[in-house]
């Protein structure tokens, strides 16, 4: 099963954009290898794409289901630079990194990066992000090769690690700073009251223990 999961996702475009249904091109190439996703559920690989999962499942070929979205050429997200407003949002949402900018600072797209997911789209608040068409009436595989798909997947997986190391930092940084609290208490509490104070002492415990047991979930 694992195997063809692999298979599946090595012959999706990785987009990583969700309009399967899925969080990612890996979850979806899992959920078809499971029977538990059709093989016309990604707009970006059309038809050519569905082909390409059909010879792998041994599925018979099937029209997209518009349901997900339709086949379409490969576009590039740009933005507005004069409305820009810095929010970051756009930058979060992007599963390759392909924005660059930081907390009201100018935001621009690095147009090589960009797989045309529109993720980035819904979440500007000041609608100030278009999509430019890059390749003309080609759509679907068509419109975008193999070395993109890899790109894209490469970088996806590198600001998968990149945000849990985020994570991982920062669960350590709030634990170091609770243990410091609870280790002399009364030195960083407004109140004095012993009951009030014990109360606070079974909080951050309880807040650790839930950390540590967090911890020890996310190791491989």
């Amino acid at each position: 099963m694992k195997n063809l999961a692999r298979r599946i996702d090595a012959a999706l475009p990785q987009t990583q954009c969700t309009r399967c249904g899925y969080p990612d091109c890996a979850q979806y190439a899992q959920a078809i290898a499971q029977g538990e996703a059709e093989i016309n559920q990604c707009p970006p690989g059309g038809r050519e794409g569905i082909q390409r999962l059909a010879s792998i499942t041994g599925q018979p070929v099937k029209p997209l289901n518009t349901h997900f979205g339709i086949e379409g050429a490969l576009t590039v997200a740009v933005i507005d630079e004069d409305w820009c407003i810095g929010c970051t949002l756009c930058i979060k949402a992007c599963p390759t990194d392909a924005i660059l900018g930081s907390n009201k600072q100018m935001h621009t797209v690095i147009e090589p990066y960009c797989t045309g997911c529109e993720l980035c789209i819904p979440v500007c608040p000041v609608d100030c992000i278009s999509l430019d068409t890059v390749s003309e009436n080609r759509t679907g595989w068509q419109a975008w090769s193999e070395a993109q798909a890899g790109q894209a997947k490469k970088r996806y997986i590198q600001r998968t690690q990149r945000l849990k190391r985020e994570s991982v930092a920062q669960d350590v940084a709030l634990e170091a700073k609770a243990r410091m609290k609870l280790a002399d208490l009364e030195a960083h509490s407004l109140h004095t009251d012993t009951d009030t104070l014990n109360k606070k002492r079974e909080v951050i415990a309880a807040a650790l223990e839930r950390a540590r047991s967090r911890r020890g979930q996310q190791r491989p």
